[in-house]
């Protein structure tokens, strides 16, 4: 656990220091929340899904964050495009599926972006990681089945990481990061995140701002430590629950709401190791 705390502290303080650029075609519902939310930890967020215009903006980002969360044919073609840029000049880029399993054409244009894009991390639920793995779900519309949080989460986490050679990010009562090598466990969250729309969303930009950072030269990109990115990001939007929780949450959903955005603002590489609560294991 100590292991695992000190790598996210020591990264945390650069993404305020070096405001990453995190491009998002992203779900139009909650695309104010994720602005504001990168906004909050210091990144920089650029919010463009037009065909004429992601070439440009893909290339100038630092990060590109995919999310099928409101998907359409125009911008299933506009993630292709920028994820296809991204890969060509060495940008990171992340994938939420949101509701892979539920449709078909969730099906159709996840399968689509896998094929076409190399993800740095995908970040989801055990139902739309289950999809991608190749299981037969139970998806309940955009959130994880009871059915299928009951599997072995770590084991499908694996899976999928070995499977398209990637960073995953499965988040549900107990989040879990694995490279299909390295796994850490994070226990970190309030059950108050599920009553707000978009924590998920927002949750995959900031995993696309700490991994920009890792990425970064100051860092040294082939030293990237994407699981302590990928860890920091998730466990940070957990911290923020519970710290806005015990700010606002008796006060309701919408005081919960704004007070989460506060939290992310305000968080110190101190808190994670103070409050982060990890588990880590070697395959």
């Amino acid at each position: 656990m100590e292991e695992i705390a000190k790598r996210i502290a020591q990264l945390a303080p650069a993404v305020r220091e070096q405001s990453p650029l995190v491009h998002c075609i992203t779900n139009y519902v909650t695309v104010n929340d994720v602005a504001n939310g990168l906004l909050a930890i210091g990144a920089s967020p650029i919010m463009s899904d037009d065909l004429d215009d992601v070439d440009d903006i893909a290339r100038l980002a630092s990060a590109v964050d995919l999310n099928i969360g409101t998907l359409n044919h125009r911008t299933v073609t506009s993630m292709r495009h920028a994820g296809k840029v991204a890969n060509a000049e060495d940008i990171p880029v992340i994938l939420d599926p949101v509701g892979a399993g539920a449709s078909r054409m969730r099906n159709e244009a996840v399968s689509r972006l896998l094929e076409e894009v190399q993800f740095a991390v995908i970040r989801g639920n055990a139902s739309e990681l289950g999809f991608i793995a190749g299981l037969e779900v139970s998806t309940k519309g955009v959130d994880a089945s009871e059915e299928d949080i009951s599997r072995d989460v770590v084991s499908l986490a694996r899976d999928v990481a070995w499977k398209y050679n990637t960073t995953v990010a499965l988040t549900g009562p107990v989040d879990v990061i694995t490279n299909g090598t390295e796994t850490v466990r994070i226990m970190n969250g309030h059950p108050m995140l599920k009553s707000v729309t978009g924590t998920g969303c927002v949750t995959t930009a900031l995993v696309g701002a700490w991994v920009a950072v890792a990425r970064s030269s100051v860092l040294r990109a082939e030293e990237a430590d994407l699981m302590a990115a990928a860890a920091g990001a998730v466990s940070m939007m957990g911290i923020a629950g519970e710290k806005a929780f015990a700010e606002a949450g008796e006060k309701g959903t919408g005081s919960f709401h704004m007070a989460l955005i506060d939290a992310l603002s305000t968080i110190t590489a101190d808190d994670f190791m103070q409050m982060g609560r990890y588990g880590q294991e070697q395959l």
